[in-house]
């Protein structure tokens, strides 16, 4: 019997003949990810006067299976800066802890007194989301990023992953597009206006909008990140809960409860 540490584990080839590593190799081409399995949902950003307001909740769905609870999709990028990411975990996770991390090392590394602000950031990940488009081989990721330019003004974009760029004074990402952003164009509809949006109205009405994504999307929690990016640096707090929850509507719901027909 064969006692080497590379054939722990292996059956026995005195019992069960030689083993076969053919299984090990494939004539199939390399696959990419089609479909992420381990996915985030909404994240919500809107400007106000003198800063961003940003926030995504704590939920990793696998599939239709609300999995893990404790998922932070909010990222601090140096001083002035905050990611938010919504789909696949892993990816998220990638361009968290290895991309982005490496480009801070690398900048903290200069030492020139210089730090990246949140149009340097948008502008390399955007950048990777398009390159790995163009690979055929995405990062199943859209994102948001928040914070301040050079130019000490509020700075909110996104970019998805076919490297898609736009910016807004508010926006959102999956669900959140169809039931956050018409909720945030009511007190922010174009970039004049952020100018009368105060830090309260805007942390209110992003609180609102976690509230009604909980509601209405499947793959919410009642737990989330919020952020808030400020000339002072950045206000992040994980572990928020849903406040004044009420669902009083539901009864007025066909099909809910006693509403049968």
């Amino acid at each position: 019997m064969n006692h080497s540490p590379e054939a722990w584990g292996r059956p026995r080839d005195d019992v069960y003949g030689h083993y076969d590593h053919s299984f090990l190799s494939s004539s199939v081409p390399t696959a990419h990810t089609s479909q992420p399995i381990v996915t985030g949902t909404s994240v919500v950003a809107l400007k106000y006067n003198g800063g961003v307001v940003i926030a995504a909740d704590n939920l990793a769905s696998y599939g239709s299976l609300a999995r893990f609870t404790d998922i932070k999709r909010l990222k601090q990028v140096g001083t002035h800066c905050v990611v938010g990411a919504g789909g696949d975990i892993s990816d998220m996770q990638y361009l968290f802890d290895r991309l982005l991390e490496s480009v801070l090392i690398a900048e903290d590394y200069q030492n020139d007194g210089h730090s990246l602000r949140a149009p340097h950031i948008y502008s390399y990940l955007a950048r990777v989301l398009y390159k790995r488009r163009c690979k055929f081989d995405p990062l199943w990721n859209s994102l948001l990023v928040a914070g301040f330019g050079d130019d000490k003004k509020p700075f909110l974009a996104s970019a998805d992953l076919l490297g898609t760029r736009f910016s807004a004074p508010a926006l959102a990402t999956g669900f959140g597009a169809h039931l956050a952003v018409p909720i945030l164009r009511l007190i922010a509809p174009d970039e004049a206006a952020v100018e009368n949006i105060t830090k309260e109205q805007a942390i209110k009405a992003v609180k609102d909008c976690m509230k009604v994504l909980f509601y209405r999307d499947a793959r919410s929690m009642n737990k989330y990140s919020i952020a808030i990016i400020s000339e002072d640096g950045v206000d992040l707090q994980d572990g928020v809960e849903l406040e004044d929850q009420s669902w009083k509507f539901a009864d007025r719901i066909r099909g809910y409860g006693t509403q049968v027909n």
